[in-house]
């Protein structure tokens, strides 16, 4: 896939996932044997003591980190923002069969220029989203910008496996040439999830997600690492003041 800037690219990655929304679900269990949930709540147990009231999840795409969410005592509402209509419509379909306490709005938008009021969440989780942003860096700065003072951060994302380790040689092999077959069969979209691939290869190491987000006035940064070193999680908190 060509690469694309701004708004261009955020219609493209909006385009990519409406069409592979109907499989999506079934392929990320597919792809991750069953484990993708699991690791949603290994992020929210980085940060569960800032989880309450209103929470945002951008990128929420089907929803399931937002179910995950809700699940959550303390939490009133989950505001699902996504650039995919689609699949949105997932998500809250997911979530109306679900018996849960809080309250999912799903909310079509753009990472970049999130529509809320300054201080506006207790923490915000982005799962497997930040390697589609356009720029990151201003979709952080936006991130942090709607965080309450001491409102958390929680980053879950594939990334390259250290330089040298087995899956250094073993995850480029399965995602270039297993991936792209995948989403052929299954999605009947090789483009989609030949991008997949690619994106990860153009992105950010965990250092440098860590350095990224400290760059942007977070604080007490964490680093989990699951999958082999193949997904990590990246944690942090707004300052107080």
């Amino acid at each position: 896939m060509e690469s694309l800037k701004g708004d261009q690219k955020t219609k493209s990655v909006a385009g990519m996932f409406s069409r592979i929304s109907q499989k999506y679900d079934f392929l990320n269990t597919l792809m991750t044997a069953g484990r993708h949930n699991a690791w949603r709540r290994s992020a929210l147990d980085m940060i569960t003591e800032s989880i309450s009231g209103d929470v945002l999840d951008v990128a929420s795409g089907t929803g399931d980190f937002a179910l995950e969410i809700l699940k959550l005592v303390d939490v009133d509402r989950v505001m699902g923002l996504d650039c995919s209509e689609d699949m949105l419509r997932i998500a809250e379909t997911k979530v109306s069969k679900k018996s849960i306490n809080g309250v999912f709005t799903p909310l079509v938008g753009d990472a970049h220029k999130l529509p809320f009021a300054d201080n506006s969440f207790s923490c915000v989780v982005v799962g497997f989203g930040i390697r589609n942003f356009a720029d990151t860096s201003v979709a952080l700065t936006e991130i942090v910008r709607v965080l309450v003072p001491g409102g958390a951060l929680a980053i879950l994302e594939i990334v390259k496996p250290r330089q040298g380790s087995i899956m250094s040689r073993l995850f480029p092999f399965y995602f270039r040439q297993i991936t792209p077959r995948l989403g052929s069969w299954f999605a009947g979209d090789e483009q989609a999830y030949t991008y997949l691939p690619e994106s990860v290869q153009a992105f950010m190491t965990s250092e440098e997600i860590v350095s990224e987000i400290v760059r942007h006035g977070v604080v007490g940064a964490k680093v989990m690492s699951l999958a082999f070193g193949t997904v990590v999680v990246v944690s942090g908190t707004k300052p107080l003041g």
